[in-house]
C-alpha cells in the first residue's frame, strides 16, 4: 500500500504524515505507551502495552515512540549537491524504509490493540454473566438469611424468656446463698467470739486466784457504796413522798384559796353594790343640794327685790305722809299703800322664814353628804384592801398552780409518761352553734378544772382527763405558755418532741403553724423559734453560744420528701415519688439521721420563717369534702441545738421535733377518689401503725412494731427513748364528728398512759479527764 510513496505528490505526503501522526495520537490516547527506540536503550513503562511484533522486519525488533514518529515526519533530507539525484534517491529510499518500518509497527500495534479489545470484551461478558449469577445467588442467599434471621429472632425471644427465668432463679439462688453465707459467717463469728471468750476466760481463770483479795476488797467497797445508794434511794423516796404531800397540801391550799377567793368575790360584789347604791344616794343628795342652792339663790333674789320694793314704798309712804297734811284727799290711797306695805312685809317675813328653813336643810344635807363621803371613803378603802387580798390570793393560786405543774411534770418525767394536751377548736361559720353544748362539756370541779373533758355520744357520757384541756376560746399565746418550759428544755440539752394528732379539719395545722400574716394567731412552731432565739440572745451574757440547724421533711404515701431541697424534681415528681432515697437511721445514742436530707444553719427567726414558707409551698395539700385545704402528708420540723459555755466549757446538744400529722378521715365522709384515695389509705395506715406502737408500749411488750411505717420508725426515739414528748389531740366540736372525736380521745388516753423512760440530758465536759472509783 506504501510502495508508490515516492511518486506521491506533496499533498498526499502530507496526508500520509497526518495519518501517521493520528495513529500515534490514538496509541497515546489508548493509554498504550510505546517503548523508546532501542537506540535510546529504554524500555516500555506501560504494563498493558503488548510487545511489538518484528516478524518480517529487516531491521530487527524496532519500537517507536511519539517523539520518534514526529521527528521522522518532520525530518528534512539534506543533500550535498542539489543536482545529485542518486544521493537524493538513496536518502529517499532510506527515509521510505524507515517510514515503512514505522507503519508496520503501527499496524502490528493496532492488531495487538484489536486482539486486546476482543479479549476485554469477552472478559466483560464473562464478568457480566458472572455478576448476574452472583446477584441471583445473592438473592437466594438473602431470602435464606431472612428466614434464618426470623428463626434466630424467635429463638432469641425464647432465649430471653428463658434467660429471665434463669436470672430470677439465679437471684433467688444468690439470695439463698447470701443468706446461707451470712448465717455461716454469723456462726463463724459466733464460734470465733466463743473461742476468744474461752481464751479470755481461761486467762482470767489463771489470774483469778491473784485477784481474789482485790475482788474481796472491791466487794466491801461496793457493799458500802450499795448501802450509800440505798440511803440515797430512801432519801429520794422520802423526797418523793414529801413532794406528794406538798402536792396534796398545795391542792388543799388551792381549794381553800379558791373558796376564799369565791367568798372575797362575793363580798367584793356586795360592797360594789353598796358602793353603787351609795353613789346613787350621793348623786340624789347632790342634786337636791343643787336644787336647794338654786332655790335659796332665787329666794335671796326675791327677798332683795322685796326689800327694795319695801324701801321704795316706805319712801313713797313718807312722801305721801308728808304731803298728807297738804292733801287730805289722798287718805284712801295712803291706806291702800299701807295695806300693800303690810302685805309685802308679811311676804318678806315668810320669805325670810323659808330662807332660814332652806339654810337649815342645806346644813343638814351638807352633814349627810359629809357622812356619805366618809362612808364612801371607808368602803373604797375596804375595796382596795379586798382587791389587794384578791391579788395576793391570785398570786398564791398562780404560784401554787406553777408548783403543782412543776411537781406534776417532775412526777411524769420520773414515770416517763407522754404528756397529752387536748384542744377543742371553735365552731366554724356555717356549723351548728348548739352542737358544742350537746356533745362536749367541761367539768367544773376543782380537781378536774382545766384538765377534764366530757363527750356525749348516743346519750352516753364519756369522761377523759388529760394534763391540760384548752376550751375553744383559748388563744394561741395561752396555748404556747403551757409548753414554753418544755421548749426551754431543748436549750438545756434534752430531746423534745411535740406532735399534733386528730381528724381532718380539727385544727392541727392551725395549732402548729397558725394563720399566715396574722401576728396574734401565730402557731406553736413560730413562737417556739422566737423563744429559742430570744433565750439564746439572753444567755450570751452567761457565756453560752448556740448553733442552730433546721431540717424539714414530709412523709407522703410512705415516701420521705425533702421540703428544703432546691431541686424541684427531688421534691416532687408526677407520680408523687421522690427520686432520692432518704433512709432513716438511729445511732446508739438515740439520735435520728435521714440520708440525703437538707440541713441548713440558721441565725435568726426570720430565716426560719422564710424556710417555713418555702416548705409550706412544697408540702402536699388537697381538697376533700371535710376540709378545703387538707394536709395530705406528715410534716416534721427538726431543730438541732448545739451549745457550749466558754466559761465552764460545758456542752449541750438538744433536739426539738415539731410534727404536724396528717388527719385521719373516713372515706364515707371525705369522698376521696383517685390520688386522694391513695393518700387517705396511706395516712390511715401510718396512723394505724402509730396506734399499734402505742398499744404495744402500753402493754410493755418485748417487740414494738416501729418499722411498720416510716412515721413510727422516724418517731421511735420520741416514743421509746429518752425524749420529753407531748401530744396535742385536736377535737372538732360539731356533732357530725363525735365518732372521730371519741376515737381520738381514746387514743390520747392510751398515749397518756404510756411510759417511755426518764428523759436524759445530753451534756458533757471537754475540759479534764476525771477519776472514778473502781
Amino acid at each position: 500500500m506504501f510502495t508508490g510513496f515516492l511518486s506521491f505528490s506533496p499533498n498526499k505526503k502530507r496526508t500520509v504524515i497526518l495519518f501517521l501522526v493520528m495513529v500515534g495520537a490514538m496509541a497515546n490516547n489508548g493509554r498504550i505507551r510505546s517503548a523508546f527506540p532501542v537506540t535510546n536503550g529504554s524500555k516500555d513503562l506501560t504494563p498493558n502495552s503488548a510487545p511489538a511484533s518484528t516478524a518480517g522486519s529487516e531491521y530487527g525488533p524496532v519500537e517507536f515512540s511519539r517523539e520518534d514518529v514526529e521527528a521522522l515526519l518532520n525530518e528534512r533530507i539534506k543533500y550535498k549537491s542539489k543536482f545529485n539525484y542518486k544521493e537524493r534517491c538513496e536518502n529517499m529510499m532510506e527515509y521510505i524504509k524507515r517510514l515503512r518500518l514505522c507503519i508496520r509497527w503501527f499496524q502490528e500495534l493496532e492488531l495487538d490493540y484489536a486482539f486486546e479489545q476482543e479479549k476485554l470484551k469477552n472478559a466483560l461478558e464473562m464478568n457480566e454473566k458472572h455478576c448476574a449469577d452472583m446477584e441471583t445467588s445473592l438473592r437466594n442467599k438473602e431470602e435464606e438469611l431472612n428466614m434464618i434471621i426470623e428463626e434466630l429472632r424467635k429463638n432469641f425471644e425464647s432465649a430471653q424468656i428463658q434467660l429471665a427465668k434463669e436470672q430470677t432463679e439465679k437471684l433467688a439462688a444468690n439470695d439463698s446463698l447470701g443468706k446461707e453465707k451470712e448465717a455461716r459467717l454469723a456462726v463463724e463469728k459466733a464460734q470465733a467470739g466463743l473461742t476468744e471468750e474461752l481464751g479470755k476466760a481461761q486467762g482470767e481463770l489463771q489470774t483469778a486466784n491473784q485477784r481474789i483479795q482485790s475482788v474481796n476488797d472491791m466487794y466491801k467497797l461496793l457493799q458500802e457504796y450499795n448501802s450509800s445508794l440505798q440511803l440515797y434511794n430512801s432519801k429520794l423516796q422520802g423526797d418523793l413522798d414529801e413532794a406528794h404531800e406538798t402536792i396534796k397540801r398545795g391542792e388543799k391550799e388551792r381549794t381553800a384559796i379558791v373558796e376564799n377567793i369565791g367568798n372575797l368575790k362575793g363580798q367584793f360584789s356586795a360592797l360594789q353594790d353598796q358602793l353603787a347604791a351609795s353613789k346613787a344616794c350621793q348623786d340624789d343628795i347632790m342634786k337636791q343640794k343643787a336644787e336647794l342652792v338654786n332655790e335659796v339663790a332665787s329666794l335671796k333674789v326675791e327677798l332683795q327685790q322685796a326689800k327694795d320694793e319695801r324701801d321704795h314704798h316706805l319712801t313713797e309712804l313718807k312722801t305721801f305722809q308728808a304731803e298728807a297734811a297738804k292733801y287730805n284727799d289722798f287718805k284712801d290711797t295712803i291706806a291702800e299703800l299701807e295695806a300693800t306695805c303690810s302685805s309685802q312685809s308679811s311676804q318678806i317675813r315668810e320669805l325670810q322664814d323659808q330662807l332660814v328653813s332652806s339654810d337649815r336643810q342645806l346644813q343638814m344635807s351638807d352633814l349627810t353628804t359629809f357622812e356619805k363621803m366618809n362612808e364612801f371613803e371607808e368602803q373604797k378603802q375596804t375595796i382596795i384592801d379586798l382587791k389587794s387580798r384578791v391579788e395576793e390570793a391570785e398570786l398564791k393560786f398562780v404560784e401554787g398552780e406553777k408548783l403543782r405543774k412543776k411537781l406534776h411534770n417532775t412526777i411524769l418525767e420520773l414515770k416517763g409518761n407522754i404528756r397529752v394536751f387536748c384542744r377543742v377548736r371553735p365552731l366554724l361559720p356555717g356549723e351548728n352553734n348548739g352542737d358544742e353544748g350537746k356533745t362536749i362539756s367541761y367539768p367544773a370541779s376543782l380537781e378536774l378544772l382545766g384538765r377534764g373533758i366530757d363527750l356525749i355520744q348516743n346519750a352516753q357520757k364519756h369522761s377523759f382527763t388529760f394534763d391540760k384541756v384548752f376550751v375553744p376560746n383559748t388563744s394561741q399565746e395561752d396555748v404556747f405558755i403551757e409548753i414554753s418550759q418544755l421548749v426551754q428544755s431543748a436549750l438545756d440539752g434534752y430531746k423534745v418532741c411535740i406532735f399534733a394528732y386528730g381528724q381532718t379539719g380539727s385544727g392541727k395545722t392551725y395549732t402548729m403553724m397558725g394563720k399566715p400574716g396574722n401576728v396574734e394567731e401565730k402557731g406553736l412552731i413560730p413562737r417556739c423559734l422566737e423563744q429559742i432565739f430570744e433565750t439564746r440572745q439572753s444567755l450570751r451574757s452567761q457565756g453560752w453560744k448556740y448553733e442552730l440547724q433546721v431540717s424539714m421533711l414530709e412523709i407522703y404515701n410512705e415516701t420521705i420528701r425533702d421540703l428544703l431541697s432546691t431541686n424541684k424534681e427531688a421534691v416532687r415528681t408526677d407520680n408523687g415519688v421522690s427520686p432520692q432515697k432518704h433512709a432513716i437511721k438511729h445511732d446508739a445514742h438515740g439520735n435520728t439521721h435521714v440520708a440525703e436530707l437538707t440541713i441548713l444553719d440558721v441565725k435568726s427567726s426570720r430565716e426560719v420563717s422564710f424556710l417555713l414558707d418555702h416548705a409550706a409551698r412544697n408540702r402536699s395539700v388537697g381538697k376533700t369534702q371535710m376540709n378545703e385545704q387538707s394536709s395530705r402528708s406528715h410534716f416534721v420540723f427538726t431543730l438541732r441545738i448545739s451549745g457550749v459555755n466558754e466559761s465552764t466549757e460545758q456542752q449541750v446538744q438538744g433536739v426539738l421535733n415539731l410534727i404536724d400529722l396528717a388527719g385521719s378521715e373516713r372515706l364515707s365522709k371525705s369522698g376521696s377518689t383517685g390520688d386522694r384515695l391513695k393518700e387517705t389509705q396511706a395516712i390511715n395506715k401510718s396512723l394505724s401503725s402509730l396506734g399499734d406502737v402505742i398499744f404495744a408500749l402500753g402493754k410493755k411488750e418485748d417487740h414494738v412494731p416501729f418499722r411498720n411505717s416510716k412515721l413510727t420508725y422516724l418517731l421511735q426515739p420520741c416514743l421509746g427513748g429518752d425524749s420529753k414528748t407531748l401530744m396535742f389531740v385536736n377535737i372538732a366540736p360539731e356533732s357530725s364528728s363525735t365518732g372521730e372525736s371519741l376515737c381520738s380521745l381514746r387514743f390520747a388516753a392510751r398515749v397518756n398512759a404510756c411510759e417511755i423512760g426518764t428523759p436524759r440530758r445530753q451534756t458533757n465536759i471537754k475540759q479534764l479527764d476525771r477519776l472514778s472509783l473502781g
